[in-house]
């Protein structure tokens, strides 16, 4: 996974594969979703970032234990 914000454009881009992009659909307003080959989610990218995104320059991961 791979998250890149660019803060000229103020786009903040989700990337989950590196498969190659069959179509993107507009789901809500400002947020695209690029869909593969095999109908999986590729990517997310969100317009206008900072205004839904509280810090765009910083990122947490974090990983949950198994139950």
């Amino acid at each position: 996974m791979k998250i890149i914000y660019d803060k000229e454009t103020d786009t903040m881009v989700i990337t989950l594969s590196d498969d190659k992009i069959k179509e993107s659909d507009e789901v809500r307003p400002g947020v695209i979703a690029d869909f593969g080959y095999q109908d999986q989610i590729v990517r997310f990218e969100i317009l206008s970032a900072s205004k839904h995104i509280t810090q765009p320059n910083s990122v947490a991961y974090e990983l949950q234990k198994a139950v």
